[in-house]
C-alpha cells in the first residue's frame, strides 16, 4: 500500500529556520497535515522524492529543533 500523497500540486513553505542565503532549506507541505502526513523536501533539490512523517512525529523533531536538542558532532 502507498501511503506517499500525490504532491504535484502541493504548495511547499521554506522554514522559519531557513536562512536567506539559499543554504540548508528545508520546505514542508502544510495543507498535507490534516490528511494524516507531513511531507518534507530540500528545496535546493525539489524534484527528489519529497519524506513523509505521520503529524506525532514531525511535531516531536520540530520540538527538538526549536529546544536545541541536537547537538553537533
Amino acid at each position: 500500500m502507498n501511503t506517499t500523497p500525490d504532491l504535484s500540486r502541493a504548495e511547499w513553505v521554506k522554514s522559519s529556520y531557513s536562512g536567506n542565503g539559499g543554504g540548508n532549506c528545508v520546505e514542508w507541505a502544510p495543507a498535507y497535515a490534516n490528511s494524516g502526513v507531513v511531507p518534507v523536501r530540500d528545496s535546493k533539490d525539489p524534484d527528489r522524492p519529497a519524506l513523509v512523517f505521520e503529524p506525532s512525529t514531525w511535531s516531536s523533531f520540530v520540538a527538538a529543533v526549536q529546544h536545541d536538542g541536537f547537538r553537533t558532532v
